[in-house]
């Protein structure tokens, strides 16, 4: 691929760059690629499409680059493990639209200006630091520096492979001079070694000799970009680190820097190892390191005759504190590179290899019929596995480590939709991510003191632990997320059987919860129980009375509480847990009010809704979010709904509603949900499929499962939808395989599986109760075992009857149909998810 007229020549700016892209016309370098690439035709900004990343089953793979969407593909080729996060950025470093690399919990204060102050306002918000970059790897061949804009780029592709967690690249580069080299990395973020990344760097000369020079950097305070006008995007950092310290090592570097407002001690070390060789003779090179303040260099220099390589293994080592001494985290970086150069890469890749095999083991789902949903799921849980492996104790952000959007804060979304699958696939990350929540009960309390509230009220957005939503009707009255944490604490137990989590800090997180939501509900004279003043999950309605999700939820959450405390009599006292508070909490419980439209025959989604004029949907869609076209006056007092809400009651709460009443919730809030949230698509998935309209759930599980792939909500440049990718395992697990938690009896879970026209089979993992079960289907037959030799069964309900599964004989039976109540529901103009595969006949 020729870029023409990238030279010296085109404009006024040096190295061929425009000096002012906006002022000619482009929003960035990106964009000016787009316009004047090879082919000499406009490629739309934005758009992902199968010639560029076509369907495979185990990998994504770039087949050319494509500038215009180097944001986008920085995002999803990004490696991590839950601690350390690096974006897929060039190893060369430019172009580049945002330069990322991350450590989970490494923030940098910053104040919240208020133009109207406020009782418990927060005052401080938290933002992910981009901290020093090891990724660089900088080559000049001859006197040329390599650049995908200048010369001739032959060929041009990157692969994420999913079973191996490497990042690979492969490159045929001529340089302006006629001078042409194949290039091939590789790139990997440990899971077993949780510090360390490595990357391979492989220069080949092909048909000159030529000087290679490659410069393996270390960079701290990168220039930063301003990516975007969307509220969403990180604050922008200007220097936050300063320096510390500096040692050079023998083939590397360790640099110490320190926040300026948190206070945080960062550590990032590089080492080498160096070959060259031709014909299988080695070749002399010279290698040196130079050390400044805010960059480190290693440098290495070599002559290639054609045929020649060059192989540079570079491994990174990471540490932060906030407490230990810069001896103590210059010592832990450096024996973290001692270890990874002592493993090898080798000796990285088959620990990654196996660390994988294990994961997808118990974890994959296999599709057949629709290659496109095949990739992207298990690009969704190879993602989702990153954002928590390693996490430990630490929040699992909502971008995960993958880009700086939403700051890097943490949200509900963890517990409501990333947790339902770690702790089926991964539940030792699940168990990490609860611990990391009972870490901020000290502050949770006393946010609801603050909040004139007992219990604990843990915070809507953060990072360290402090509230940093400074949307007061997000971050006060959404308290629905305390809910979804006890959920979440309650359903490891039921799912994994593991009851220590509990009795070391789950029990604590249910009781103050618990507290929190009798403190805020009230009785009415009739003896119901109303929780009134909060946001539920939709964000186009705000502090409303009887939201039926949060009230189900904290219902839910009380019974869970008491239920708990009865387990763990002694430790319930420890907690000064009196003899009649559980009773309170379960007779809150069952007299909560759950409001009910006997008119429309429908669930309001908070008392007096469906009274609410309704939203003047237009013949056509409008392009971007309601949020961003119309005041939020407008929409509180509409019915539009931006995500699932009532719906996600019925998803978690299903006992709560008859078979009746969710097929015509689900026909009514198709008609005013827009979707403006990532995370609606796969709850809309599984309710469209639990009432039986499996087509229309087969377009919201793609959309779920594309969201980034497909960049469907046009911000994938700021880091990947996490929740989203992880609620696409949910629309298939959940809506095609019919999995429930079950409520009552001996069973342990439900299962129903159901496909759509255009999947012809399905087969799913998942660990239970220390056993791994597997589920298949087609469209006449499904069929369950267990895998886990001799002796280990599992109780569950399949298609309603009680079956034992053991890991001798497969259970097998027909599949049960399932006929709508209702037919198809239409959804607002311009708002139908895309269509995937036959529709059936009428």
């Amino acid at each position: 691929m020729v870029f023409p007229g990238v030279t010296d020549e085109f404009g006024p700016g040096r190295d061929g760059w425009i000096t002012n892209p906006e002022r000619d016309g482009f929003r960035s370098v990106a964009r000016f690629f787009a316009v004047f690439a090879a082919s000499g035709r406009v490629i739309e900004e934005g758009v992902i499409d199968e010639e560029i990343c076509p369907a495979e089953p185990w990998q994504v793979r770039e087949t050319r680059l494509d500038t215009a969407l180097l944001a986008q593909t920085e995002s999803v080729f990004a490696l991590a493990n839950g601690y350390l996060g690096l974006r897929g950025n060039l190893d060369e470093g430019e172009p580049h639209e945002i330069s990322g690399t991350y450590l989970n919990s490494f923030y940098e204060d910053r104040p919240l200006p208020y133009p109207e102050g406020g009782y418990g306002y927060p005052e401080e918000g938290q933002t992910v630091v981009n901290v020093t970059d090891g990724k660089i790897v900088r080559l000049t061949v001859d006197d040329e520096q390599f650049h995908v804009g200048r010369g001739v780029l032959h060929s041009h592709q990157r692969v994420l492979d999913l079973r191996a967690g490497v990042l690979r690249r492969e490159v045929d580069w001529e340089s302006p001079a006629g001078r042409r080299v194949r290039i091939r990395s590789e790139r990997l973020v440990s899971f077993t070694q949780r510090a360390v990344a490595a990357i391979v760097h492989e220069v080949e000369a092909v048909d000159h000799e030529v000087r290679i020079t490659v410069q393996s950097g270390l960079a701290a305070d990168e220039e930063q970009v301003k990516v975007s006008d969307d509220p969403r995007v990180a604050a922008a950092l200007e220097d936050p680190l300063e320096a510390v310290e500096q040692d050079t090592e023998q083939h590397g570097a360790v640099l110490l820097h320190r926040t300026r407002r948190s206070r945080l001690l960062l550590g990032a070390g590089m080492d080498h190892v160096v070959s060259s060789s031709a014909g299988g003779e080695e070749i002399d090179y010279e290698e040196e390191t130079d050390v400044r303040e805010d960059w480190a260099r290693t440098t290495v220099v070599t002559v290639l005759p054609p045929g020649g390589r060059l192989r540079i293994i570079k491994f990174l080592a990471y540490g932060w504190s906030g407490s230990r001494s810069t001896e103590a985290l210059r010592d832990q970086v450096a024996a973290a590179l001692n270890t990874a150069r002592y493993v090898g890469w080798d000796g990285l890749v088959a620990e990654q290899r196996a660390y994988l095999d294990d994961f997808w083991d118990s974890a994959d789902v296999e599709i057949d019929g629709d290659p496109a949903l095949q990739q992207a799921v298990r690009f969704g849980l190879f993602h989702v596995l990153q954002a928590g492996a390693r996490a430990e104790q630490r929040p699992i952000p909502g971008k995960g480590l993958t880009g700086p959007g939403y700051d890097g804060h943490a949200f509900w979304d963890t517990e409501g939709h990333v947790l339902p699958l770690l702790t089926y696939t991964a539940p030792r990350a699940a168990a990490d991510a609860l611990r990391w929540r009972h870490s901020l009960l000290p502050m949770a309390r006393q946010r609801a003191r603050m909040l004139g509230l007992s219990g604990a009220a843990f915070p809507w957005r953060t990072i360290g632990g402090s509230e940093c939503s400074a949307y007061w009707p997000a971050g006060t009255a959404a308290l629905h997320l305390n809910a979804a944490i006890a959920r979440a604490v309650d359903r490891y137990r039921r799912i994994t059987g593991d009851t220590a989590l509990e009795q070391e800090c789950g029990l604590e997180i249910l009781v103050e919860t618990a507290r929190l939501w009798v403190s805020h509900g009230h009785h009415d004279a009739d003896g119901r129980w109303h929780i009134d003043g909060v946001t539920g999950p939709d964000e186009y309605s705000a502090v409303a009375d009887d939201n039926v999700f949060t009230n189900l939820a904290a219902a839910g959450n009380l019974r869970a509480a008491a239920d708990a405390c009865e387990r763990h009599p002694e430790l319930a006292e420890r907690l000064g847990v009196g003899a009649d508070e559980p009773k309170t909490w379960l007779h809150c419980a069952d007299t909560v009010h759950i409001p009910y439209d006997d008119r429309l025959g429908v669930h309001p989604q908070s008392e007096g809704f469906t009274r609410y004029a309704p939203w003047p949907f237009p013949e056509q869609r409008i392009d971007g979010p309601l949020m961003l076209k119309a005041p939020y006056f407008q929409l509180y007092r509409r019915q539009v709904c931006k995500q699932a809400d009532l719906v996600l009651a019925m998803h978690w709460c299903p006992e709560a509603f008859t078979p009746e009443q969710r097929a015509r919730n689900v026909d009514y809030y198709e008609r005013i949900t827009v979707r403006d949230s990532s995370l609606s698509a796969c709850t809309q998935a599984v309710m469209c499929a639990d009432v039986g309209h499996l087509e229309l759930a087969h377009a919201y599980a793609w959309e779920a499962a594309m969201v980034d792939l497909r960049d469907l909500h046009g911000n994938t440049r700021d880091g990947l939808h996490v929740a989203s990718l992880a609620g696409a395992w949910s629309a298939i697990v959940e809506g095609f395989g019919g999995l429930r938690e079950s409520a009552t009896g001996p069973a342990r879970i439900e299962l129903a599986p159901r496909l759509p026209a255009g999947i012809t089979r399905m087969r799913f993992h998942l660990r239970h109760s220390g056993l791994r079960l597997w589920v298949e289907a087609d469209h006449e037959t499904a069929r369950v075992g267990l895998r886990d030799g001799h002796g280990g069964r599992l109780p569950i309900l399949l298609y309603g009857d009680h079956v034992e599964v053991n890991a001798d004989e497969t259970v097998t039976r027909p599949v049960v149909r399932l006929d709508p109540l209702l037919p198809e529901p239409q959804q607002p103009p311009g708002y139908a998810p895309r269509p995937r595969g036959p529709r059936p006949a009428a």
